[in-house]
């Protein structure tokens, strides 16, 4: 069953010597799993190709934007079409508008949009208007959750860090985390707690409602709710970062999903198409202190590019019409179910945790509700059951600390060959403990 990686290798081996680490996103090295990366030369659907000719039934999906399956007609067609415009103006354009007002129709909260290139920015961007809102420093996160990589969110972050070990990034002054508290999530008890030693000092809450860079976690029954409540009490912002859930989880992201409302949310991935683009917004009276209407500064030459933006508006409107998630929904939980009766007859302890259509196996035989329980789980034999399934053609999330993805692209027949494979690498997985 082994599959050549000759061309991979080679260009891993050449990249490694002008790109630090080889790779322009630390997870994708492969380093949490074993092995080298793969190197793909093209997608189709929820299929992935790599420069050797192999084929992979795709669960990363570009890390979640891709929930319509790779290069989709009519995305292309969109950015095709787009692109003969000209590829940036450094100006407004009518699809700006447009795309704001479709992100106001399925996020009733976010009365005002302000487009940016990456989730990273946005959240950067809603915590410095959090602060200017409330004329408080304090910024409190969940352990685990990862909110982008700007200096004072790289605090008990997950996604890459978690993966590697490292619980902050060297190159932050303390002084940039000084105002960053970091709790453990679904800990209603040590937000109260925080709230109480930090009496009117925290300026927001910010929070994955369903953490996926930690790998898939659930909130608790109330949680999100009695969050939202408790900061209300303390005059304190929530701002929900949903690029992962935002259009995934709900056409109105989690907060469609759980029947919330965020006074700021922070949106990416799905909302770009696949390409870069993100987006931030919330109540007019917090937004209308961005420049030019008021003193929080923010730009970017990019921002509101009209080849992303024709693409984040083509994927809403495929979502509007056919209405995939509960398909999706199936599909998902077929697949955990199969994985799951995999692992029992391997007599194999694994979890896998799914919301919608995004899932994490864990290799534990205790919940995972945070993201200590998260680490107790077995890595050594997560990175085992990757190569595994890489080796019999299903690519998964290279890391027990992130999620995978189910698209529209696939089919019933993608799903059972999966649990096929998954059931002959967990009994070798098992053969081998």
């Amino acid at each position: 069953m082994s599959r050549s990686r000759t061309n991979s290798a080679r260009l891993f081996s050449e990249a490694q010597s002008l790109i630090p680490g080889g790779v322009n996103s630390p997870v994708r090295a492969f380093k949490a799993v074993g092995g080298n990366p793969l190197f793909i030369e093209s997608a189709q659907g929820c299929r992935l190709r790599d420069v050797d000719g192999n084929e992979y039934i795709d669960y990363v999906g570009s890390w979640g934007p891709l929930i319509l399956g790779h290069a989709h007609p009519d995305v292309v067609r969109a950015i095709q079409q787009a692109a003969l415009r000209g590829t940036s103006y450094g100006a407004p354009t009518p699809l700006e508008v447009e795309l704001a007002r479709k992100i106001h129709h399925f996020f009733p909260s976010m009365e005002r949009v302000r487009l940016v290139s990456s989730g990273t920015e946005a959240v950067m961007s809603a915590l410095r208007v959090a602060r200017a809102f409330t004329g408080r420093d304090k910024i409190l996160k969940f352990d685990g959750c990862y909110h982008g990589h700007s200096d004072s969110l790289l605090v008990q972050s997950g996604s890459g860090v978690a993966t590697l070990g490292l619980p902050d990034s060297a190159g932050v002054p303390s002084e940039f985390t000084s105002h960053t508290l970091s709790i453990p999530f679904n800990d209603l008890e040590a937000l109260e707690k925080a709230f109480t030693k930090y009496k009117n000092q925290i300026a927001a809450v910010i929070v994955e409602p369903v953490p996926a860079n930690m790998g898939v976690i659930l909130p608790g029954p109330n949680f999100l709710s009695e969050l939202l409540l408790l900061c209300r009490k303390h005059q304190t912002l929530v701002i929900f970062d949903e690029v992962i859930t935002g259009f995934r989880l709900a056409a109105g992201g989690a907060q469609e999903f759980f029947g919330l409302s965020a006074p700021l949310t922070c949106l990416g991935k799905i909302v770009g198409g696949g390409l870069p683009l993100a987006a931030y917004g919330g109540r007019s009276d917090i937004m209308k202190l961005i420049a030019p209407d008021g003193p929080v500064y923010q730009a970017g030459t990019l921002s509101g590019n009209p080849i992303a933006v024709s693409a984040g508006l083509k994927t809403l409107d495929i979502l509007e019409t056919e209405k995939p998630y509960g398909r999706l929904e199936k599909m998902a939980a077929k697949l955990v179910e199969g994985i799951s009766q995999a692992a029992s007859h391997s007599g194999i302890a694994l979890r896998v945790q799914r919301c919608g259509s995004m899932l994490t196996p864990f290799f534990s035989d205790a919940p995972v509700t945070d993201f200590l329980s998260a680490k107790r789980s077995d890595t050594s034999l997560f990175g085992s059951f990757f190569r595994k399934m890489l080796e019999r053609g299903i690519y998964l999330a290279p890391s027990q600390f992130e999620a995978c993805f189910v698209s529209s692209a696939h089919s019933d027949q993608e799903i059972a060959v999966t649990i096929q494979r998954a059931n002959e690498a967990l009994s070798e997985v098992a053969a081998s403990v």
